[in-house]
């Protein structure tokens, strides 16, 4: 038996490349595609949506798909700590019901974003520069938020980074006290670097996406872990096995 697949959005990059994943797998069925001019109530008879909308747009569409009983795949960058705590709230009252969201559907960037959580602990000097086609309307990125965040939180007895000059406009976004450097251009799919500079010495993690052929993997596992998923769930890293990672963070 398949799971039947609405996606939200499927007129963009994004929705384009995830509806061709899921009409070629052979667990899951494409039965709607929502333009920004659809009507929500055509996402009814789907048992998973996936939302890669616009930050703007996509609490509508995950508030939507909650309150009519639905699980929901989010690819869709602005999901900030307070907007997943107040979705949170919301399915306490709905038990039966889970959330996914990842900012980047590619397992390599799941992996460098473990990395540098775990290189965090080490380094006070932490800077992310990030680059993205001309068409992302949203700056900073989903992941870079999200990496940002997982930094700070794994330094958390170390407490804020070094940043100077972050007053200036031209030092960056300040993300969980990181600066955050966001490139749009032509050329570009997506690219983050995470440096840490310390006493005679940089640490670059850098991870690079050359095609949309990168995210078909991560795609595939968060649509089969919203089958079965139950409150909220943040980062393909929470979908594999870092296991070996942490471990040799903690040792």
């Amino acid at each position: 038996m398949t799971t039947k697949v609405a996606v939200v959005g499927a007129t963009g990059r994004m929705g384009k490349f995830i509806s061709g994943v899921v009409e070629a797998a052979s667990d899951f069925s494409l039965v709607a595609s929502l333009s920004s001019r659809s009507e929500l109530s055509e996402m009814l008879e789907a048992d998973i949506v996936v939302d890669v909308t616009a930050p703007s747009a996509s609490p509508a569409v995950v508030d939507f798909a909650v309150s009519n009983g639905m699980s929901v795949l989010v690819g869709t960058s602005g999901w900030s700590e307070d907007r997943i705590q107040s979705l949170r709230s919301t399915l306490a009252d709905a038990p039966d019901i889970g959330v996914v969201i990842i900012p980047n559907f590619s397992l390599g960037s799941a992996l460098a974003t473990s990395f540098a959580a775990a290189a965090a602990r080490y380094f006070d000097s932490i800077e992310i520069i990030e680059s993205h086609h001309a068409a992302k309307v949203d700056s900073p990125s989903g992941t870079a938020v999200r990496t940002a965040e997982l930094m700070a939180d794994a330094r958390s007895e170390r407490g804020p980074v070094m940043a100077a000059h972050v007053d200036q406009r031209a030092r960056g976004e300040q993300v969980a006290g990181i600066p955050v450097h966001s490139l749009r251009m032509t050329g570009v799919v997506a690219h983050q670097q995470v440096i840490f500079g310390g006493p005679g010495e940089v640490l670059t993690i850098d991870h690079r996406t050359m095609s949309q052929d990168s995210y078909e993997a991560g795609i595939l596992l968060g649509l089969r872990a919203a089958r079965s998923a139950r409150g909220v769930t943040v980062g393909l890293d929470q979908l594999v096995d870092l296991s070996a990672t942490s471990r040799t963070a903690s040792e």
